[in-house]
């Protein structure tokens, strides 16, 4: 279980890398013309494991790096890190002193302050009051995982998989893709309510480079429905169990992306970009599986 878990803050770190080059540029960018006395961000799907708070560092590094170059003042920084109600941020609690005094020690007392809070809650819902927008300033929404949080309601019968295959019936593959169109649409149009015009956001998502949905991006869950069934006929687990589950997920095209960004309205496609990576975490380029798509969307 300790490896299970050790490959997954892995991997976890490896996208975050991946995406590391993005925010930089993303705040570089936003940031040379006006810097604002306060930088709120928002980490939406923190976690509470080692790399939490790795995204904020990586935030507030680049924009102190930048204000050095333009021989500015660094910000202050508000944060909010969000994740579901069950997850443990009394561990993120307890890493923060240690976590402001870093860097002190490391660029002085005229570093900006930082403060940093919890925010419990699904991200398919409101987490800020309607009064609460964002100051003037633009806001850099980080987001690393967005995942889908609901099962699709199917017509037919995904009997013996716990997603869609080449063997399902087309209606099983039109249900998957239906509630990702619902489930995102909602995301930007939640986020829409709080960030400003010309406000960004950088999302990292698993994702699928061929318009083919049966691509390369469904043969480990091939795999797992396999495992399932013969823990079936060996009489480990009950067959109706099987046929019931199906996985909540969902990876899109840069297509189905675009088409969903434009009909919501609220933001514009800025840059998307496809990393290969192992499911394993291990980074090796001869050997990539599977793939991660980088989307910055940018709100009108």
């Amino acid at each position: 279980m300790n490896r299970v878990f050790g490959l997954f803050y892995f991997f976890q770190k490896l996208v975050i890398t991946k995406a590391k080059a993005a925010v930089i540029q993303n705040v570089s960018d936003l940031y040379t013309t006006n810097i604002p006395p306060c930088l709120k961000v928002a980490d939406l799907g923190c976690s509470s494991g080692p790399n939490t708070l790795l995204v904020i560092t990586e935030i507030t590094e680049a924009l102190d790096k930048r204000c050095h170059q333009l021989n500015r003042d660094t910000p202050e920084f508000q944060v909010f890190l969000n994740d579901l109600l069950n997850n443990d941020f009394n561990i993120i609690f307890k890493t923060l002193p240690a976590f402001y005094e870093k860097p002190k020690e490391e660029k002085g007392e005229k570093f900006g302050y930082c403060s940093i809070s919890g925010l419990p809650g699904s991200f398919y819902e409101r987490l800020f009051p309607s009064r609460s927008s964002f100051p003037e300033a633009t806001v850099n929404g980080y987001q690393f995982t967005v995942d889908y949080g609901k099962v699709p309601s199917m017509a037919e019968s995904n009997k013996g998989n716990i997603y869609f295959v080449r063997m399902s019936s087309p209606s099983v593959h039109k249900s998957y893709l239906e509630q990702f169109q619902k489930d995102f649409s909602l995301f930007l149009s939640l986020r829409s309510k709080k960030i400003i015009s010309g406000g960004q956001m950088v999302l990292t998502m698993l994702g699928r480079r061929s318009e083919d949905p049966f691509g390369n991006a469904c043969y480990i869950w091939e795999y797992l429905s396999k495992s399932l069934n013969d823990l079936v006929s060996e009489g480990l687990t009950e067959e109706a169990k099987v046929d019931s589950f199906n996985l909540p997920f969902y990876m899109p095209s840069s297509e189905e992306l675009d088409v969903i960004v434009s009909a919501d309205g609220s933001f514009y496609l800025d840059e998307l970009e496809f990393f290969y990576i192992n499911w394993d975490g291990c980074d090796d380029d001869a050997t990539k599986s599977s793939c991660l798509i980088d989307l910055q969307v940018g709100r009108k």
